[in-house]
């Protein structure tokens, strides 16, 4: 299987454009669009989302991943990345950094092949597409293997993060924060406002504001039935603290 993350957006040419390279060099593959609306230019949020999103999917999937705002830069580089089960292609940027903090078994093979026609802003379709596909079908062309991957973990990254990563559909917002890492007596602050843990939406009346632990084990605020991003004025980037926490033995 070949699972794709990326900030690319849902509308234009850019998802077809990629997944047509996939089904021309990998038919018998299955793809799945994980998302394309990861947190945009953000491979440091877009890295704690990706690492929560991730234990749903098979062994050996490979996630096609392009948060990538140095596209074409010879500051990032393209790599490979296997985490205890999972494949990963795409930009050394950060973007797999929390999955490589919190592995049992890690790997890093820097791509060195360039195809003979690579854009300089496009390397999802043309470069990492099909690494992809050839290593969803266990091959790997023209790589460099890292002998010592921890020494690749970015520096002074924290296990969890405090801030708003994701805003969905609905106007909730999904933190860095796993839910596993506090109790359910902590209180979140947040634009001058104290929400408390409850379990599901329908545990509190219509336009309250609660967080609770959604179905990827990351802490998220949310309203009864309406958006708490619109009702609180609230982005992607903005900070919560947490209070009263107390990690759970």
């Amino acid at each position: 299987m070949i699972a794709l993350f990326t900030d690319f957006g849902w509308n234009g040419p850019y998802v077809g454009q990629m997944k047509a390279v996939l089904y021309k060099m990998a038919p018998d593959k299955p793809i799945v669009d994980l998302m394309h609306d990861a947190p945009t230019f953000n491979p440091r949020s877009a890295a704690y989302l990706l690492a929560a999103l991730v234990g749903s999917f098979p062994k050996d999937t490979v996630f096609l991943c392009v948060v990538d705002p140095g596209v074409g830069s010879s500051n990032r580089q393209p790599v490979i990345v296997k985490t205890d089960d999972y494949w990963f292609v795409g930009p050394d940027n950060g973007l797999f950094n929390v999955l490589a903090m919190r592995s049992q078994q890690l790997a890093y093979w820097d791509i060195t092949w360039q195809p003979e026609n690579l854009s300089n802003t496009f390397h999802g379709r043309d470069l990492f597409a099909p690494v992809a596909a050839l290593l969803a079908h266990g091959k790997m062309y023209n790589v460099h293997q890292e002998h010592d991957p921890q020494g690749r973990i970015l520096p002074d990254w924290q296990e969890d993060l405090s801030e708003i990563i994701y805003i969905d559909h609905y106007g909730n917002c999904m933190t860095g924060i796993r839910a596993s890492s506090i109790t359910n007596t902590a209180t979140i602050e947040i634009a001058n406002k104290s929400l408390f843990n409850q379990s599901t939406f329908a545990d509190v009346q219509e336009g309250e504001a609660f967080w609770f632990e959604n179905s990827s084990g990351l802490v998220e605020l949310a309203m009864n039935k309406q958006s708490i991003s619109k009702k609180l004025g609230l982005a992607e980037g903005n900070k919560v603290l947490v209070s009263g926490i107390s990690v759970p033995a």
